[in-house]
């Protein structure tokens, strides 16, 4: 039974897990000539005025947020196909419409945003607006959510099926 206190888990593809990883890898092997740029800049002079430094030292901060993420993303990925559910969750190919207006269609993957240089498809995170109002919706099922816009916006499901990726 869910407490509602975890996230949904993060489903990725094998491709797309191995490729976060080579990304993963390649930032911490590029740790070493960050330091060394940082050093060859430090030895430039006064650091007040040392744009060259103060590049270095954000662009090192970036790397090192991106490593943490990229981390503790794989670390609690779930690898290979979305488990089967009669709701919509993440890991699903969605296909809703908006207000009544049953043309006006969209289609669209509920997952992480990292898995969406991997698929032609919109990604949408479950932790968006949209996201959270369509989770657990079955065909038929409609549901509101406010835009950032501030406007609230009516979707009903259509369908849903496992991304295959």
């Amino acid at each position: 039974m869910s407490t509602g206190n975890e996230a949904p888990a993060t489903w990725l593809s094998q491709d797309a897990y191995d490729r976060l990883q080579a990304e993963l890898d390649e930032h911490i092997a590029n740790r070493p000539a960050i330091a060394a740029e940082i050093n060859a800049r430090r030895e430039e002079g006064d650091l007040r005025e040392n744009g060259g430094y103060h590049a270095a030292r954000e662009e090192q901060g970036k790397a090192e947020g991106r490593i943490r993420y990229l981390q503790e993303l794989l670390r609690t990925a779930k690898v290979g196909e979305a488990p089967t559910t009669d709701a919509v969750s993440p890991g699903m190919v969605v296909t809703i419409y908006f207000d009544d207006d049953t043309e006006d269609t969209e289609t669209f993957l509920l997952g992480s945003r990292e898995i969406a240089s991997t698929t032609d498809l919109t990604v949408y995170s479950p932790e968006s607006a949209l996201g959270k109002a369509i989770l657990g919706g079955r065909p038929g099922q409609t549901c509101t959510y406010t835009a950032p816009s501030g406007a609230d916006i009516k979707v009903t499901v259509v369908s849903f099926e496992p991304f295959s990726g």
